[in-house]
């Protein structure tokens, strides 16, 4: 019984210090030196300012640029998470009926059956970073006008989506999306001047 304990309390160290200090070390080693970026959490800077992470959604009320998709937490990354409301839920339901009248108001031009779906339902994380093309191209009117930007300029900003649009993974997993910082700083570097 003894003999047995103590096999297991040397089993137990091995595999702390195997589990819980050398293999943590050498992964963080391999990403921080064949993956920095990645494995700092792809921070977006400008100007030696952390503007944000590529990974995480951030909240854009201002009518002079792209808007992210709902977010049930607000964009708060600590209690991440959906709404748990399932389709028949009446609370859900409103949501959705404010979200589409909100987004008419701010995008007049755009009619109320064709606004893309991930701008109506917040994602199961609460944080998507990306919106679909279609979406980001749906506001491009409400950023003319709000920047005061000619005909050209609004065809600018409709090349820097498609230029900005990323093609699924492998050509095959998942759909066409754009992130949308990446988008509205792109947006800032060409028309800083006209930001109101």
């Amino acid at each position: 019984m003894k003999t047995q304990l103590i096999i297991s309390i040397k089993i137990f160290a091995v595999l702390t210090v195997l589990c819980g200090i050398i293999y943590p070390l050498l992964i963080t080693g391999f990403a921080q030196s064949f993956f920095p970026e990645k494995a700092n959490g792809s921070l977006i800077r400008e100007n030696n300012k952390l503007i944000g992470s590529e990974l995480i959604g951030q909240k854009f009320d201002s009518a002079s640029y792209f808007q992210s998709r709902p977010s049930a937490v607000d964009y708060n990354p600590l209690p991440s998470g959906g709404s748990n409301l399932g389709p028949n839920s009446e609370k859900l339901k409103e949501q959705v009926a404010a979200r589409a009248e909100q987004w008419t108001k701010s995008n007049p031009a755009v009619s109320a059956d064709k606004i893309p779906s991930e701008m109506l339902f917040a994602s199961a994380s609460g944080l998507d970073p990306h919106i679909s093309p279609t979406a980001a191209l749906l506001q491009i009117d409400r950023i003319v006008e709000a920047r005061n930007l000619t005909d050209a300029q609004k065809q600018h900003i409709v090349e820097l989506v498609n230029k900005l649009t990323e093609k699924p993974q492998f050509l095959l997993l998942g759909e066409s999306r754009i992130n949308v910082l990446k988008l509205n700083i792109a947006l800032d570097k060409q028309y800083k001047h006209n930001n109101h």
